[in-house]
């Protein structure tokens, strides 16, 4: 894959995270690369006192290095922010998260050596990941821990994976062919500034996340058919009144799901509820919203990820200026965003699977959708776990970005907490997952029981999608498989593919 600096798109991002592809820079994006580094080099070689060129960093800053002391000092700054700690970042998101470096860099105001970026390319190219802990940034003067963990085995150091095992950082490199490098004046600054894992986790959230969305739609309308709701609430006309894009877009989604479905259609004429709970009624205003929500965060994180984060920049020849584009509150926000979008599509898709296992509300179907109640349980403790599952992620989407706290010695006293608010998504996007996947079980298990009566013919792909995974509950059974296998079905995007449904943002 070739990335433009600059113009790279969230197709092409989520693409290379979802298929392993290797990916390298435009070739002409090389000749800004050289310039600013030779702006770095001339820089070095001077007597003023340049941040992060020939000084100290953070609180030390004001202290100069010696010139012969300067390959020192970047390699000493890379290894003293090796503090990483947890679970080690999965192998797709790290791959992301070196795209966005590249990227970055790319843009030709870092001031790094063409080598540097050589060697990161060929990293991707030839499957050599550092082993990067998910927990270290406050999302401040740079997600500083875990790029420091993804520069150190540039420079032979640190761990990465290579051939489906973990090795030395220069055991990694030597394997696939590749030698370290010596950083210049200014590269680990170059390296370790800037918001790139933030930035790959809260992109995985939102490509994660806009799947669960999309399928939501989908498991909406299976529920709406298997509960004998109306349609009457999506019709266009209530929807372009309120102008809305989300919302328009899901009400006609599930317009179009149920469209043919024999179920709908028994219950046009003569049913005796005047209308529908909300969890039925509000599907389009509610997951409609979420998805606008999650559009607004897709603008911020592809300019982010174009985006030159690091410090200080080179501007032009002669003009190495410190600010402060290390700081990730435009990240922060996003993950909270979308943070608040999952927890609500998750809260209303309970409400539906409440709604479908209660005799009391669902017109008809036996209780927990089991043909023996009493003697079988059914979906009942189902749904109790997507009860559990759709707390969790209230609590998860309390905001991040409305911490912080001072570290650096008070240099740094001002943090955007961007790099655990963007983590905490892939959580929230695998409980949401298991919601929307028992609601489709549930559902198909509705559909079943309305027989003879037909759901739509989409409808009807999405229900025998299911069942090439999980057969119809007739007994009691160990349920933890099945719900998996559901998951499985929303993570995977099977049902969206199943219902025709488009998934791109």
């Amino acid at each position: 894959m070739i990335l433009t600096p600059g113009a790279a798109t969230l197709a092409q991002l989520e693409q290379l995270w979802r298929t392993d592809a290797p990916a390298r820079l435009d070739d002409a994006a090389r000749p800004g690369i050289a310039a600013s580094a030779k702006v770095v080099a001339d820089a070095a070689a001077g007597s003023e006192a340049i941040y992060g060129v020939n000084t100290g960093f953070g609180k030390l800053a004001s202290i100069k290095i010696a010139p012969e002391d300067t390959a020192t000092l970047q390699r000493n700054l890379i290894l003293s922010h090796c503090c990483g700690v947890g679970e080690p970042l999965p192998r797709a998101t790290t791959r992301l998260m070196m795209a966005l470096k590249l990227l970055s860099l790319g843009r030709g105001a870092s001031g790094v050596q063409v080598q540097t970026v050589d060697l990161l390319e060929a990293m991707l190219e030839k499957g050599v990941t550092p082993v990067v802990p998910c927990q270290g940034s406050v999302g401040a003067s740079g997600d500083l821990a875990p790029l420091a963990h993804m520069t150190a085995v540039l420079l032979g150091a640190g761990q990465a994976e290579f051939g489906g095992d973990v090795h030395h950082g220069a055991e990694a490199l030597a394997k696939a062919g590749l030698e370290p490098v010596v950083l210049g004046p200014k590269e680990g600054l170059a390296l370790i500034n800037g918001t790139q894992f933030s930035t790959a986790l809260a992109l995985v959230g939102l490509f994660e996340g806009w799947r669960n969305a999309q399928t939501s739609i989908v498991t909406a309308s299976l529920t709406t058919d298997a509960i004998m709701g109306s349609t009457a609430p999506t019709r266009a006309e209530i929807h372009t009144l309120r102008g809305h894009r989300g919302q328009i877009e899901v009400a006609a989604g599930i317009r179009d799901l149920m469209e043919g479905s024999e179920i709908r259609e028994s219950h046009r004429i003569g049913d005796t509820r005047v209308q529908d709970p909300y969890c039925i009624r509000c599907q389009p205003q509610v997951a409609g919203a979420a998805i606008d929500l999650l559009r607004y965060a897709a603008t911020t994180l592809e300019i982010e990820a174009n985006a030159v984060t690091d410090n200080p920049l080179v501007l032009g020849p002669g003009q190495i200026v410190s600010g402060g584009n290390f700081h990730a509150e435009p990240v922060a926000f996003a993950a909270d965003q979308i943070a608040l979008a999952l927890s609500e599509i998750g809260a209303i898709a309970q409400r539906r699977v409440a709604l479908m296992v209660d005799p009391a509300m669902n017109h008809d179907l036996p209780p927990f959708l089991t043909p023996a109640p009493g003697l079988n349980s059914g979906y009942m403790i189902a749904e109790v776990t997507t009860a559990a599952l759709m707390s969790e992620n209230k609590h998860l989407a309390n905001p991040c970005s409305t911490d912080s706290t001072p570290t650096s010695a008070n240099q740094e006293d001002h943090v955007s907490m961007a790099a655990h608010g963007a983590r905490r998504l892939g959580l929230m996007n695998r409980n949401l997952s298991v919601i929307l996947g028992v609601e489709a079980l549930c559902a198909a298990q509705g559909v079943d029981f309305r027989a003879p009566l037909k759901t739509s013919h989409r409808l009807a792909r999405v229900v025998g999608k299911i069942r090439e995974h999980v057969a119809p509950l007739e007994n009691d059974r160990y349920l933890a498989p099945d719900l998996e296998k559901g998951a499985a079905l929303v993570r995977t995007g099977a049902l969206l593919a199943a219902a025709g449904l488009e998934e791109a943002l």
